[in-house]
């Protein structure tokens, strides 16, 4: 059975149940409301109609009296001085039985009022009566039977169908436009949704649903969205990797390539050649270990084991480690860190971070200028920033920290680059909840990156 038969046959079933309720309701109201106030109203007429005897024979001035009352009232009363003429006046049988058995003669002898209450063929309906002694406390002079046919339920409420049939209509009515409501909010996302996931099923992760409110179905649609949306992403990274891999890949190949056929022809150069090929090597090594690294960081893949770190002797062993580059190209360090500052986060992931910046700073800083690395702790973060002089332009400091972004590949090479070391710089701050920022109005290389002290653990 479909979702849509489900809720149709759920809105027929309360249709059901809203009718056998109504239907339940008028029953009891006839049944507990009605029957008991004419039973009431009988016993209360009745008593009425007897206490007009007070001694005495039975007078032709009272029985007078209870034709006029039988004649103004919405009862039928019949008067008899014994009960076979009350029999004979009311000849009808109630359920069967006669109006007064054998075995109710005794009660009324000794003064006593039966209720009668029954089906009578000739009236076609239910009968409520009940017949009084007429007595003066010590002897009867005669009976008093008064009794009311029952109307049906459709004279009982005859003055209220039309209004019932109102309020049904207008009851179907408003059911009418709430099921088409429904259908319209409830069927028709369900339909786009899965026409939806058909499509993100297929490889096509462009569309999006369209959220009108955030119910549950527009809480589905917009957890779907996202779905679709990080599928497209991670798409568009496999994509830009593979483009990446191509072209970073290729240069390097047509390199060895040319290479290996002019070795083919010739010996000259030889030497010269095999180290040249050797780098290429080298730097393709480098690039798809940074290129693993990268996406390992982007995809969410990589450990962080955090501990207590004294950052600033971490920094000082990172930078002690490019001391014979640092010497080659005759670069000042100038190195302003707080010894005090301690911070719960990864120790490798944190010495990836100097190392890259240093490594940059090393390679791209201009020979004989100064390199200022300022570490300290500012409102529970760690902050960290790193100048050098750069030629760099704005438009290159904005780009910097993309993925293979490098503003002067020829020199890119020969130092050995593979833009990528600021990338994952940027990622493995992202991951450490951190922020990372290249400072583009500056005539120097400025970059910040703020840490928090106390990484949450994994």
């Amino acid at each position: 059975m479909t979702f849509s038969r489900k809720i149709l046959l759920l809105l027929v079933g309360s249709i059901g149940v809203t009718l056998l309720a109504a239907f339940i309701f008028l029953h009891f109201t006839y049944r507990d409301l009605y029957l008991t106030t004419v039973r009431e109203s009988v016993e209360s007429q009745g008593q009425r109609t007897a206490a007009h005897y007070h001694s005495g024979e039975l007078t032709e001035e009272i029985i007078e009296k209870i034709h006029w009352y039988n004649v103004v009232s919405e009862y039928e009363v019949l008067v008899a001085d014994d009960i076979d003429e009350l029999n004979r006046l009311f000849p009808y049988e109630i359920d069967g039985e006669m109006l007064v058995e054998e075995s109710d003669r005794a009660g009324l002898l000794e003064g006593r009022s039966i209720l009668k209450e029954g089906f009578v063929d000739h009236y076609g309906r239910e009968v409520i009566g009940g017949v009084y002694p007429i007595t003066d406390g010590t002897s009867t002079a005669g009976y008093v039977y008064i009794f009311v046919p029952l109307e049906g339920l459709a004279q009982v409420f005859g003055s209220s169908i039309p209004l019932l049939i109102g309020a049904g209509m207008l009851f179907f009515i408003v059911l009418s436009l709430f099921v088409s409501r429904i259908r319209e909010s409830l069927f028709r996302p369900l339909a786009s949704i899965e026409s939806f996931s058909k499509k993100v099923s297929a490889g096509d992760y462009q569309n999006r649903l369209e959220v009108k409110q955030m119910d549950e179905i527009g809480q589905v649609s917009a957890a779907l969205n996202r779905m679709s949306e990080a599928l497209q992403h991670q798409e568009e990274r496999q994509q830009e990797f593979l483009a990446d891999i191509m072209h970073e890949v290729r240069t390097p190949l047509t390199y060895i390539q040319g290479y290996t056929e002019r070795l083919k022809k010739s010996d000259q150069d030889k030497e010269l050649i095999l180290s040249v090929i050797e780098s290429e090597v080298q730097r393709m090594n480098t690039l798809l270990s940074d290129l693993t690294e990268l996406n390992r960081l982007q995809e969410g893949y990589a450990e962080f084991n955090r501990e207590p770190i004294a950052a600033a002797d971490l920094l000082y062993e990172t930078v002690q480690t490019f001391s014979l580059s640092i010497k080659e190209k005759s670069l000042v360090f100038k190195l302003d860190a707080d010894e005090e500052l301690i911070i719960v986060q990864d120790a490798k992931r944190l010495q990836q971070i100097f190392y890259n910046l240093i490594e940059n700073a090393v390679k791209y800083a201009p020979s004989a200028s100064a390199v200022t690395i300022h570490l300290k702790e500012d409102q529970h973060m760690m902050k960290l920033t790193m100048v050098n002089d750069s030629e760099l332009t704005a438009t290159d400091k904005h780009r910097l920290g993309e993925r293979f972004y490098r503003a002067d590949r020829d020199r890119n090479r020969q130092s050995g680059g593979t833009g990528l070391g600021l990338a994952i710089v940027k990622e493995i701050v992202r991951l450490m909840d951190g922020t990372f920022r290249i400072d583009p109005e500056t005539e120097a290389f400025e970059i910040h990156i703020t840490i928090p002290k106390e990484g949450q653990s994994e």
